[in-house]
């Protein structure tokens, strides 16, 4: 990479980071600013979640205090998410490099609609909790994982994390807003630490399998472009965490779903 190119990609991973940590939906600056620069898909999403798992430890570091009382939610959830992200990763090393390129559009338009749609989703949310009675003051004693149907929708999310992960964060806080019944800043915390683990996971799997050359994969992980994007998104993550809230949130979305629907036009003309 040129200089040009490394501080394009330092300035998106400080951008991922802050966005992971307040929102979660960091993969769509990115991943589009990876493939800008002529990094192969399958190779860009593969650096790409390796570099922002440093990002996803420093937002989960800087909401410490929400995941105060949660150590056995946080527990139980892992284990539904890394099963998924795992069986996430594996998808995406057997299928055809093909498929991915050509399911890459539908999930990245997937991402930015789960943007767009959030103040509507936040709104919903925000309200079930305030029906519930649930407030930002609530005690710190654990409440588990929530409805029946969180755990397999967490599950769901890792897999989807595991193999592209745009608006991973989203989906889940979706997901957790809805069915567990506490804060939504203490239920972000939880998010971060998922989030976290799910990319890490992945990643590990990526290294494991770019380095034995199993599944005749020929992608490689460009360790560059993971130094880069970690750096920034550490420095991003506890941006986020500090001051996220108050960020202009109208901004940073427009800002994701003009990047994503640029990804979406280049990668159809290509």
């Amino acid at each position: 990479m040129s200089a040009l190119e490394i501080a394009a990609v330092l300035i998106a991973g400080v951008g991922a980071g802050t966005i992971n940590a307040v929102v979660g939906s960091g993969t769509l600056i990115t991943f589009p600013t990876l493939l800008a620069i002529g990094i192969p898909p399958v190779t860009a999403n593969m650096s790409n979640s390796l570099g922002l798992v440093p990002g996803s430890v420093a937002g989960a570091v800087g909401y410490r205090r929400e995941l105060a009382g949660q150590r056995a939610r946080v527990l139980r959830l892992l284990v539904w998410s890394t099963s998924g992200g795992v069986l996430g990763a594996v998808l995406l090393l057997v299928l055809p490099p093909d498929a991915f390129e050509a399911v890459v559009p539908v999930l990245i338009l997937l991402g930015v609609t789960l943007v767009a749609l959030q103040p509507r989703l936040s709104a919903m949310v925000a309200a079930r909790a305030e029906r519930r009675g649930t407030t930002d003051g609530d005690s710190d004693a654990e409440l588990i994982t929530g409805a029946w149907w969180v755990s397999v929708a967490v599950f769901g999310t890792g897999v989807y994390g595991g193999y592209f992960g745009a608006a991973q964060g989203v989906i889940l806080m979706g997901i957790l807003g809805i069915g567990v019944t506490d804060a939504l800043q203490r239920l972000n915390g939880v998010k971060n630490v998922l989030v976290a683990v799910v990319n890490g996971v992945a990643g590990l799997i990526f290294v494991a399998v770019a380095e034995l050359g199993l599944f005749g994969i020929e992608a490689d992980v460009d360790w560059l472009v993971v130094a880069v994007i970690a750096v920034g998104a550490v420095i991003g993550g506890f941006l986020g965490a500090a001051v996220g809230r108050k960020l202009p949130s109208v901004a940073l979305r427009g800002i994701i779903v003009v990047v994503g629907l640029v990804a979406v036009t280049v990668i159809v003309l290509q």
